[in-house]
């Protein structure tokens, strides 16, 4: 994958992944500042198909999922480096067991990264899923 567009700000570096996740509105992919790595929240499409989602909250946080790895694989840092996770989700009570049974699926044992799950009233694409994250370099 070809490396990460990167412009640089009052020691910021603003990151946009090219082949990433099509951003759903004006943001970058990621923010750096002082080893911190601010990842925007992704919705459950994929590159391939911006805007289409697939049925279910499963497959919508496996795409979560695999979109926030590409951005962070884009600028050289993995799952490993996460320390924080947000999540929210349009059908809290129907989607909750299920969305955290595909989520776990992501980390080894014991090495959760700290999290908060939120219940929200819509997402764009009327997606049911979004996840951000807050990850740190030099920490794998």
């Amino acid at each position: 994958m070809p490396g990460p567009r990167q412009q640089e700000g009052r020691g910021m570096l603003f990151h946009m992944i090219q082949g990433g996740p099509k951003p759903v509105a004006p943001f970058s992919h990621a923010v750096e500042v002082d080893g911190w790595v601010f990842v925007t929240g992704q919705m459950p499409d994929t590159p391939a198909a911006p805007g289409i989602l697939p049925a279910g909250i499963e497959a919508q946080t496996r795409n979560c999922m695999a979109n926030l790895a590409t951005v962070l694989n884009g600028i050289g840092l993995g799952l490993e480096h996460v320390a924080m996770v947000r999540i929210y989700l349009t059908h809290f009570q129907e989607d909750y067991a299920a969305m955290n049974a595909v989520y776990r699926t992501f980390w080894p044992e014991g090495r959760l990264p700290a999290r908060t799950c939120i219940g929200t009233t819509g997402l764009a694409y009327d997606a049911r899923i979004e996840i951000d994250m807050v990850a740190r370099r030099g920490t794998a």
